[in-house]
């Protein structure tokens, strides 16, 4: 997962609003989301190399999302997934940050990556490179592959984008619409406005947009995610192919609890 712009707390109808592009290599398989057979409170994408998710959520409303920390000078050999972690908190009972004080024991394993998790009550943020758990405060936030709003220019637009739907007035489909408006953005940051994360100039052009297609590289899917303030989730993932155009949809509605 490279970008994630949530709301939390911030809409008088929604306790969340995500909205989230999951960035990989189309030759790692992946299966879209569904109930997971052997955890069926689990609704998620499914990595089926390592097991793990970078973004669901369970029956009774735990949440998680995940995106890898960009740096390629620093791997680790026989690291264990990532995903997994997303997994452990859906399927765990402990609150949120009690979660993320033992991530953070044995986050030095893993490659780097930034964890969101919500348990209803708070929605905390975990970074294994700065190590500290935060509470999110209400508000609009973004994440992509460094920490939480660091002022990336896709960061910038989707927090604006998010901002802008979540408008009162705006109606239902016209919000849902400009969510995905805003995941399929292509638009390319400008030369002097590009990160520099060790990838090279040319990468970090192609990385830049909310929507990525390289040859072998890109956004396979855009998901938008609500919880309403009266506990009804609604997930709806599009499957995207190498060109960026979507292949197919998975929408679940589902009743909390």
């Amino acid at each position: 997962m490279c970008l994630i712009a949530f709301a939390w707390k911030a809409h008088p109808d929604f306790s969340l609003v995500v909205a989230a592009n999951r960035d990989e290599w189309y030759d790692r398989p992946a299966v879209p989301a569904s109930w997971w057979h052997g955890h069926p409170q689990i609704f998620a994408g499914r990595d089926l190399k390592a097991g793990g998710t970078w973004l669901g959520i369970s029956r009774n409303g735990r949440f998680a999302a995940l995106t890898n920390f960009r740096d390629p000078s620093d791997r680790k050999a026989d690291a264990p997934s990532r995903g997994a972690l997303a997994v452990d908190f859906l399927t765990a009972t402990v609150s949120a940050r009690d979660f993320l004080l033992a991530v953070r024991e044995n986050a030095p394993r893993y490659q780097g990556f930034n964890l969101l998790v919500s348990d209803g009550q708070a929605l905390c943020y975990f970074s294994s490179r700065i190590g500290e758990i935060l509470a999110v405060p209400p508000g609009v936030h973004a994440l992509s592959n460094h920490t939480l709003n660091e002022p990336w220019p896709k960061v910038i637009r989707a927090k604006s984008a998010l901002e802008a739907a979540l408008r009162e007035n705006m109606p239902a489909e016209a919000r849902r619409m400009a969510i995905y408006d805003l995941l399929s953005s292509d638009a390319k940051a400008a030369d002097e406005d590009l990160p520099d994360t060790g990838v090279g100039h040319e990468w970090e052009r192609l990385l830049s947009p909310a929507l990525i297609v390289t040859d072998k590289y890109g956004t396979r899917c855009s998901t938008v995610l609500t919880i309403s303030c009266d506990g009804v989730a609604d997930f709806e993932e599009r499957s995207r192919d190498q060109d960026g155009n979507v292949t197919g949809i998975v929408h679940q509605p589902f009743k909390l609890g």
